[in-house]
């Protein structure tokens, strides 16, 4: 039995397997956690599998995990279908409408449709109960854009939902979603227009804190891990204002060579946030490419790189399986800056 927190340590569930749920979320529902996420358990070296579904555990401690199984089970054989292994599903997200009484869950694919032309898109599935089982229901190009990583978010006071995306190498969009949550309405706003990778912010997550929204996210470089940047906002639709990356303390400036997939409340916790992150890669090179000069302005991507697409695209085809996971409780300043330092280990009866 677990009785702590340990980041970037192996983590087994209960039957002494690893958790495989990655680019994470949680999810309470009667007393209950649920973390969901890519599983990746057949994501070996040349393999060609890039995900094996969507895996749901449940806890009621979050130390201890039973696997309950795939929400999302692969289609394997069609390879043209999103959910094929090959193709490149991500980070599941799921809404509960009160609405309509379904829970809503959306995944990022990025992909080979009709011939050889990669496209990234959403597919959403809908379900009567958290754990299933889900239909998928609609295919969709959010406002007709290239959608890359994402976030879907609640509004607590009336039960409004937005997406966030990563309009690919592009720009951060926040779009509202219709009433039943399984489209957008096409109203719209854009923030951070970086222009190209590494700057272009992906990995959105977005929590509430004081009347305050915060949106973390990161550069692009892969699963070759970067620093993150942390922004605060008063409404869904900005403006948002940037206050830095809230790793403290963080010499190689990689976010504790992690990225955060989704920030989650404590619903038993006054003031308890916690930093979900995925180590993706548990053996970095002795060389690390010099990620001070890529976000610090020196890096010039029209000569010789800091760091290449070449090396970024060598190191995402390393051993996903046994991808570790990071997670930090999130403190804040007397401003309200979060910041996030590194513990070996941690307990929630600590906060």
């Amino acid at each position: 039995m677990n009785s702590s927190i340990k980041p970037g340590k192996p983590w087994l569930d209960t039957a002494g397997n690893r958790i495989q749920a990655h680019g994470a979320s949680i999810f309470f529902e009667n007393d209950t956690f649920y973390w969901y996420g890519e599983n990746k358990e057949r994501s070996l070296p040349g393999s060609g599998v890039w995900h094996w579904g969507v895996r749901a555990y449940s806890s009621k401690d979050l130390y201890n995990w039973k696997d309950e199984g795939l929400l999302i089970p692969p289609e394997e054989n069609d390879r043209n279908n999103p959910l094929h292994p090959s193709q490149c599903m991500d980070r599941p997200h799921i809404l509960y409408n009160d609405r309509t009484g379904k829970y809503v869950l959306w995944m990022k694919i990025m992909g080979k449709r009709d011939a050889d032309y990669y496209v990234q898109y959403m597919i959403i599935a809908l379900a009567d109960r958290f754990l299933g089982p889900y239909t998928v229901t609609k295919i969709l190009h959010p406002l007709g854009m290239n959608s890359g990583d994402f976030e879907l978010v609640q509004n607590e006071s009336d039960h409004k939902a937005y997406i966030y995306f990563d309009r690919v190498h592009t720009e951060l969009i926040c779009a509202d979603l219709t009433d039943d949550y399984t489209g957008v309405t096409g109203y719209y706003s854009s923030h951070f227009p970086r222009g190209f990778p590494p700057y272009v912010r992906e990995a959105p997550a977005i929590f509430r804190r004081r009347g305050k929204l915060y949106l973390i996210t990161s550069g692009t470089t892969g699963y070759f891990p970067n620093p993150s940047e942390v922004a605060v906002a008063d409404l869904y639709h900005g403006p948002w204002t940037l206050l830095g990356d809230p790793h403290e303390g963080d010499p190689s400036r990689t976010s504790f060579c992690s990225q955060i997939s989704s920030v989650f409340k404590h619903p038993h916790k006054k003031d308890l946030y916690i930093a979900l992150a995925d180590r993706w890669l548990v053996d970095l090179p002795e060389t690390m490419p010099d990620m001070e000069a890529v976000f610090e302005g020196t890096y010039n991507p029209e000569k010789e790189p800091v760091l290449s697409w070449e090396a970024m695209n060598a190191l995402s085809a390393q051993n996903t399986s046994i991808a570790d996971y990071v997670w930090l409780p999130i403190e804040f300043t007397a401003s309200g800056k979060p910041l996030i330092r590194w513990r070996d280990e941690w307990r929630v009866e600590d906060f």
